[in-house]
């Protein structure tokens, strides 16, 4: 089957796994928290993790299942598992600069763009 169509099944199968998870989380923890989203990005990290520790060590999955799981489904999943896998290949690298610009340029960088996205989204409402 074609990579691509095969990155877009998967998607699809972990979008529905995110929401599937993340109504379940606030139907057994309440909304106060945002259960689903860490339920979410904790057990996408993880999986992510299995997928290309297993992937990158062996045959058991191959280059094309590799982004059909890695991209893909845990592409749809969570994109926070593809942020954390990165860090922490950059600390395995001992490449702690870039690892801590990843870490706080993402966290205070997507901060940042969320309040710039929501005033500009309130100009163009308001006028």
């Amino acid at each position: 089957m074609d990579r691509l169509l095969l990155i877009a099944l998967g998607g699809a199968a972990g979008t529905l796994a995110r929401y599937g998870l993340t109504v379940w989380a606030q139907q057994r923890l309440g909304e106060a928290f945002p259960y689903g989203t860490l339920a979410v990005n904790l057990v996408g990290s993880f999986l992510l993790a299995v997928i290309m520790q297993i992937s990158l060590s062996s045959a058991l999955i191959s280059p094309t299942m590799r982004l059909a799981l890695g991209t893909g489904v845990m592409g749809g999943f969570t994109t926070y598992s593809t942020f954390s896998y990165d860090s922490f290949r950059l600390v395995q690298e001992d490449a702690w600069l870039a690892a801590i610009t990843n870490v706080l340029g993402t966290v205070v960088g997507c901060l940042l763009a969320t309040m710039l996205g929501v005033l500009a989204a309130k100009r163009f409402v308001t006028g």
